[in-house]
């Protein structure tokens, strides 16, 4: 990107236990360590990063009489028990909040994103133009997401940690397929024990100083269409048999497409969009349903 020295940035990248691999570091932007020497979002000695696996108050089970796919079919279950990869949207599935709502509210344009990020879910507006409208609202700088790290770890949902050990110990694959942020998505999915070259997401970029540049239009998740594409990469990549994508949003729905997942299942434990839950092959309120189906 213009106006960028190449010579002063370093990587942003988590620590992670495991070895890293080097698709982790692809098309994300560097940043000066004299701006930031730590990884965003991640705890060093002195920090301690928690997730808050946080009860819903007001369960939205009782929507499901409106629904005629919340008893999966024959066919649907053998899909889901056959499945070797798992694709799981973040933002009101994997986690309870929308993150760049989240983000805008610490920033101080909360309302004016939470009204954009609806629209870019109900699949009324492109999602480039959604995602660059709003930023463009806050311009977060990186010290501001650093502080929002720290101030505001992310909340998963109940039972999406017990899902997942249960799918990776079926030798299932599991993903995370974001049109969220990376600088968010990396601690999340760390905890949960995925390593971060199954993260497909977007990337906040910063200047030498910090200062807030945009989002990398490079990464499949960046614009309308980008979870398919995702999806239908992952399973070009690694040839897998059967894969499932779950998720709330008409973007998460998108991936349910020739060349990419078999079967969408809705996570509507957070978020109830009406026009996508009915659209899918399974509509579930929690992912107790999901587990208890593959045991």
């Amino acid at each position: 990107m213009e106006g960028l020295i190449s010579s002063r940035i370093t990587p942003i990248r988590p620590r992670f236990s495991r070895q890293q691999s080097p698709l982790c570091s692809v098309n994300s932007l560097r940043i000066s360590q004299s701006v930031y020497k730590n990884p965003i979002g991640m705890a060093n000695q002195s920090t301690k990063f928690t997730l808050i696996a946080a009860s819903i108050q007001q369960p939205l089970e009782s929507s499901s009489a409106r629904f005629s796919n919340t008893v999966p079919s024959k066919e649907v279950l053998e899909i889901w028990k056959s499945a070797d990869a798992v694709c799981f949207d973040v933002d009101s599935t994997v986690c309870l909040d929308e993150g760049i709502d989240e983000l805008a509210e610490f920033c101080g344009a909360g309302k004016a994103v939470a009204e954009w990020t609806a629209r870019a879910m109900s699949g009324s507006v492109p999602f480039e133009d959604a995602l660059a409208a709003r930023l463009s609202l806050f311009n977060p700088s990186l010290s501001q997401v650093q502080d929002f790290l720290e101030k505001k770890p992310s909340r998963i949902s109940p039972g999406i940690d017990k899902l997942i050990k249960y799918l990776k110990a079926h030798n299932a694959d599991v993903y995370l397929i974001s049109g969220g942020f990376r600088q968010m998505i990396q601690p999340v999915a760390s905890i949960l024990g995925i390593p971060c070259e199954n993260i497909f997401a977007n990337q906040l970029l910063f200047g030498s100083s910090g200062e807030f540049l945009g989002f990398d239009r490079n990464e499949f998740t960046s614009r309308s269409g980008g979870k398919a594409t995702a999806v239908q990469h992952v399973r070009k990549a690694h040839g897998y048999k059967c894969l499932v994508m779950i998720g709330d949003g008409a973007t998460d729905l998108e991936a349910r497409k020739p060349g990419g997942a078999d079967l969408f299942i809705c996570y509507a434990g957070v978020q109830l969009r009406e026009a996508v839950a009915a659209k899918a092959d399974w509509l579930v309120f929690n992912f107790q349903d999901l587990i208890n189906s593959l045991e």
